[in-house]
């Protein structure tokens, strides 16, 4: 079992920036892709950004340059650093792991999931 909390989520002006992060504990994040979806108010999750553990990324087409999914150093966390910020990245931002090396954009896809971080973006 592989369990993920997300934090970083917070207030921020448009245009500014935040970086969200996804800890996974109980079992090592290789050979998982992780992903980052998003859940706005009255809206379905969407994918948002994906990396897999040969460092290949994946990307939304809303965020592409804006956004950017990362590894650190630890080799069981995962960041989204998300720039130029817009009203209309305020969402429930939500960490997800599958157990394959293959990207896939749908929630179906993911078997674990964190609890959320909310991030908004004020006009």
């Amino acid at each position: 079992q592989v369990q993920l909390v997300e934090s970083g989520g917070g207030l921020v002006q448009a245009g500014g920036s935040l970086r969200v992060s996804c800890a996974a504990s109980g079992r090592s994040f290789s050979s998982y892709t992780v992903a980052w979806f998003r859940q706005a108010p009255g809206k379905e999750r969407e994918f948002t950004a994906a990396i897999n553990w040969s460092g290949a990324t994946r990307y939304a087409d809303s965020v592409k340059g804006r956004f950017t999914i990362a590894r650190d150093g630890a080799p069981n966390t995962v960041h989204l650093q998300m720039n130029s910020l817009k009203p209309e990245d305020t969402a429930v931002y939500y960490c997800a792991a599958r157990q394959s090396q293959i990207f896939m954009s749908e929630t179906g896809g993911y078997g674990y999931w964190g609890q959320g971080t909310q991030v908004t973006v004020s006009s």
